[in-house]
């Protein structure tokens, strides 16, 4: 499954093309890809070469099917809408060859309320407006009954009885669903139709990327409640003022790390991310959850989702950068489809590894780490001198020496427990 880059005005089309030349740049000059490389672990070095390619032919085929919908043929870009009435709604706008602001003339509409539907790809405008600007534009809203009914965009499996319980009662206490003088049937099925319109637009997560024994997720309405309310937050702050994620600027990664030191570094990390377009949703999940973190798309805007199952700065810092090696590495090789992660208890495949190495150099250089009495100290105090040396905090070398040891009993009071969740507000 890949992400498609659907263009919708010049202005993008601009924006896309100068993306394009950094890209090839980086691809075909040696220092100029060293410069973009610089930091990051030597193992993340050639998927992140395979990223770049990815998002090179990605950004060509775009501007193609761009150029050919403005000279009147949308066939390229109808075929990378698939069924998105929305991105058809745009290829049908190019062909008649109408600006953004020509159509709005003709709805008797601002240019800019027209901007924002095809930004959303017309995902909030109710069914009239929809019918009157498919109208406009000489485009047929068939409605056409199958022969089959397609229930794909449904989960498998219903919810049983106990994940029911467990699941309104989770919504209600974290604001999900509406007012809780709501009988459990109606919360229910205020739940249900959440879940459903989500999974209608974005699929089903297939595999929870745990290693070599994936797990199929069709049917977890536990982890399909949570996700499709990090999308919903995620939606949310395309609205707000953010930056364009680009593969080709990552030197903000040595400023998220070094915000670790901090003591509202996870709060920080946000922010960061925010003005690098990307959106770190942090979400409470149903026990039972056992998922740490999830990297994936809400249109083309790369989201990290991360539930705080457990309270503590290590485990927050090391699950955020292996999902931001997921962006990084696998933004057109997985990414759309969706990873989500138990950092905890991985048996390995060949993505998960890259991640974990991502997270592990990102943090703290092997080389460093390796050569450094740290490593293998009994004692707090090397390990908080390394980590002034790095600027980061000491937590993350605790939590490291921890799971390289396979003893979870030492360092207890140097892990930050209990120092992550209050920052958030969405725990409070």
């Amino acid at each position: 499954m890949v992400a498609r880059v659907i263009i919708s005005n010049d202005r993008q089309e601009h924006e896309i093309r100068i993306l394009l030349a950094q890209i090839s740049d980086a691809l075909t000059s040696d220092s100029a890809f060293r410069a973009l490389a610089e930091g990051l672990p030597h193992a993340s070095v050639e998927p992140l070469r395979n990223s770049l390619k990815a998002e090179k032919l990605e950004l060509r085929a775009s501007l193609e099917a761009y150029a050919d919908a403005k000279k009147g043929d949308v066939e390229a870009m109808t075929k990378r809408a698939g069924r998105d009435i929305g991105e058809k709604l745009i290829a049908a706008r190019l062909a008649r060859k109408w600006t953004q602001k020509e159509l709005a003339r003709r709805l008797f509409l601002p240019e800019q309320q027209v901007q924002r539907y095809e930004a959303e790809r017309y995902q909030s405008i109710n069914l009239g407006g929809l019918a009157r600007v498919a109208r406009t534009l000489g485009v047929a809203l068939d409605a056409k009954v199958a022969d089959r009914i397609d229930e794909k965009w449904l989960p498998k499996t219903e919810m049983s009885p106990k994940e029911l319980q467990k699941v309104v009662a989770h919504a209600r206490k974290h604001g999900w669903i509406g007012s809780r003088s709501k009988s459990d049937e109606a919360s229910a099925n205020q739940l249900r139709r959440a879940v459903a319109e989500h999974v209608a637009d974005h699929g089903t997560p297939s595999l929870l990327r745990t290693g070599i024994n994936v797990h199929d997720l069709s049917s977890d309405w536990l982890l399909l409640s949570w996700k499709a309310q990090v999308a919903k937050k995620a939606s949310a702050l395309i609205e707000k003022k953010m930056g364009t994620f680009k593969l080709t600027e990552l030197g903000w990664l040595k400023q998220l790390v070094q915000s670790s030191a901090q003591p509202e570094g996870p709060k920080l990390a946000r922010q960061i991310l925010l003005e690098q377009g990307i959106a770190l949703i942090v979400e409470p999940a149903p026990s039972g959850t056992n998922v740490d973190g999830a990297a994936f798309l809400q249109g083309d805007l790369p989201v990290v989702g991360m539930t705080l199952r457990h309270d503590r700065e290590d485990n927050f810092w090391f699950t955020l950068l292996h999902e931001l090696g997921h962006i990084i590495l696998h933004y057109r090789t997985g990414l759309a489809a969706g990873f989500f992660d138990n950092t905890e208890d991985q048996q390995i495949d060949e993505l998960e590894d890259q991640a974990n190495e991502f997270a592990y150099e990102a943090l703290a250089p092997t080389e460093i780490w390796a050569r450094s009495p740290a490593r293998i100290s009994k004692s707090p105090e090397p390990i908080e001198a390394l980590a002034r040396k790095l600027s980061i905090s000491p937590s993350i070398l605790f939590g490291r020496a921890r799971q390289e040891r396979k003893n979870y009993k030492i360092f207890t009071k140097h892990v930050g427990q209990g120092r992550v969740r209050r920052l958030f507000e969405e725990f409070n």
